[in-house]
């Protein structure tokens, strides 16, 4: 097998283990204690601080931070470890915490987990396999997380939860309670129309006329109990005098999601 290839920028410090055929990229950091298996690549700007042992095959995208110190108060410098399997994507920005000396003292990741941009894994974490995580979702420290776990974008997990198997995290759910296998978990309500932004028009070079006639389709399109083809009936009428009414409309009839009422 192929020797590791480590950019000239980047930093190994000695007594790091590089398998066969790793990839260290432009301006990394791998600290002294840390272990990487075969096939693993890391892009630019990651750095891997230990003890860290690292599996096959894995693939860390660009300014992912792994392996640094916990973020715990309490944690005054004890060896911790991180141990991540094998067939992992770490996307741009990740970053995943050592464990502490209270809390068991080793994080772990399993094999075959999405781990997208952003995603950030706490202290004493134990993620099973073939998860994903979508972008900024948040494990506290001490959570456990069970096989085929997806967690939607923004979903936040408070310390000390479990996630059974084949659960789901909407987008934006902040949970802090275990959640079953197989249950789906949403948040109970999504953003809801509050009136124009009339303040940012304003600054925009907006004039009265044009703000009162947008205002006026807001009331048709959000006020009152006309459903919305109704209300696309009195859009239709303004429109006529505005050409930012008409803009409303014609994003309206283009969507292909329902519209937010």
């Amino acid at each position: 097998m192929d020797a590791a290839i480590i950019h000239p920028s980047a930093v190994v410090e000695p007594g790091a283990k590089l398998g066969a055929g790793v990839r260290i990229g432009a301006l990394c950091y791998i600290g002294s204690d840390v272990e990487i298996g075969d096939g693993t690549v890391f892009g630019p700007h990651c750095s891997v601080h230990g003890p860290t042992t690292i599996g096959r095959d894995n693939h860390f995208h660009g300014h992912c931070a792994i392996g640094g110190d916990p973020q715990d108060k309490k944690y005054t410098g004890e060896r911790v470890e991180l141990v991540i399997g094998d067939r992992n994507t770490f996307r741009e920005f990740v970053t995943i915490n050592r464990g502490t000396g209270s809390g068991g003292g080793i994080t772990r990741i399993g094999n075959d987990n999405w781990l997208l941009a952003y995603t950030h894994v706490a202290h004493d974490c134990v993620v099973g396999d073939h998860c994903v995580f979508s972008n900024n979702a948040t494990l506290a420290g001490h959570v456990s997380v069970g096989d085929h776990v997806i967690l939607s974008g923004f979903a936040g997990i408070h310390q000390f939860c479990r996630i059974g198997a084949h659960a789901f995290v909407g987008m934006g759910a902040f949970v802090n309670g275990d959640v079953p296998p197989f249950v789906m978990v949403a948040q109970d309500g999504y953003g809801r129309p509050r009136g124009i932004n009339s303040e940012g028009l304003k600054r925009r070079g907006f004039d009265a006329e044009r703000i009162a006639a947008i205002k006026r389709a807001y009331r048709a399109l959000y006020l009152g109990s006309a459903s919305l083809e109704e209300a696309r009936g009195k859009l239709v009428e303004l429109a006529d005098g505005s050409a930012d009414v008409r803009a409303l409309l014609e994003f309206i009839d283009a969507g292909e999601r329902p519209l937010l009422r």
